[in-house]
């Protein structure tokens, strides 16, 4: 478990983190977010002990990470966004090195994390050499290494290709099934497909922290329905569907011969049924119906608007 108590970090006069107060339990998986400058860089590194805090407390399974920098480290993996790794080195080289340097058994643990990591197919190529992919694969095996409870990852999909990602985010599930996994990343299609939970930072505050669903119910916009049809006037159009019981507010473009409709919906009700039956009483053509759902994305604008440290 993961505990802060009233937790601020000043850097000089300005106060990057403030008063923040936050619990993660074994085995979530939790993502971070937060606009640049939010503080929630400085929030994991904390966490790690990389940084003390200014002020506050911080447990990790109940021990004060200040007073037991050694024990609290042990328990805790670290992934930064740019992984600190030897280019010049070969990648089963490197694995050892960390195992020697971490007191594992470098014939067990490489094999191991090789395997889990899929690291197999490069483990005799320079480091240097590797696709930015496989070098977040080492990086991940070097967090990995000391087998520990909890592991940090800081934009772990960061500048990789879709395949690349969809295998990260899949090895990311697998490691969650047995520990605790922060995430902090600007990609929230990330958040939605990982997360159990999301803790939003803003200005160095918590703002949010809850599932993704109620963040989307409390915090997200009217959801919205998006229509493409054929008629003549759109200010007849705009009449029409704005007398549907239900919708908020209506407005049109024009898209060559057809009509563009934006439908914003009083409630998070299905309207799709009388949204047809009006296109269909007018004589109007219908081509598309969408219903566009609340976001995660919807949330963070709605939320945040400000300042990484």
């Amino acid at each position: 478990m993961i505990e802060l108590e009233h937790v601020s970090r000043l850097f000089g006069n300005f106060r990057a983190v403030d008063d923040v107060s936050l619990s993660i339990q074994t085995g979530e998986i939790v993502g971070l977010l937060g606009p640049n400058g939010a503080g929630k860089t400085t929030t994991m590194r904390m966490i790690t002990g990389f940084l003390e805090p200014s002020s506050g407390t911080i447990r990790i399974d109940g021990l004060d990470n200040v007073e037991n920098p050694v024990e609290t480290k042990r328990k805790i993996g670290y992934m930064p966004e740019s992984a600190p790794l030897y280019g010049d080195m070969i990648v089963a080289d490197y694995l050892t090195y960390v195992a020697e340097i971490e007191g594992q058994d470098p014939a067990e643990k490489v094999p191991l994390l090789a395997k889990m990591c899929g690291l197999k197919e490069v483990m005799h190529k320079n480091i240097g050499e590797l696709s930015r992919g496989n070098k977040q694969r080492v990086g991940l095996a070097h967090a990995l290494m000391g087998d520990p409870e909890i592991l940090i990852l800081d934009e772990p999909t960061s500048g990789l290709d879709p395949n690349q990602v969809i295998q990260v985010r899949e090895l990311i599930r697998e490691i969650g099934k047995t520990r605790t996994v922060i995430i902090s990343t600007h990609i929230l299609s990330e958040v939605e497909t990982l997360c159990s939970r999301v803790i939003i930072i803003s200005g160095g505050k918590k703002i949010a922290d809850s599932t993704p669903e109620s963040l989307r119910e409390q915090y997200g916009s009217s959801a919205r329905v998006e229509l493409l049809i054929k008629a003549s006037d759109s200010n007849l159009v705009k009449e029409k569907l704005s007398s549907v019981k239900g919708i908020a507010s209506c407005s049109t473009a024009q898209e060559d011969d057809k009509i563009r409709v934006h439908l914003a919906l009083s409630e998070n009700t299905e309207l799709r049924p009388l949204i047809s039956r009006t296109v269909i009483e007018n004589g109007w053509e219908l081509f598309e119906m969408q219903l566009l759902k609340n976001s995660l994305e919807d949330v963070f604008r709605n939320l945040t608007n400000g300042g990484e440290q």
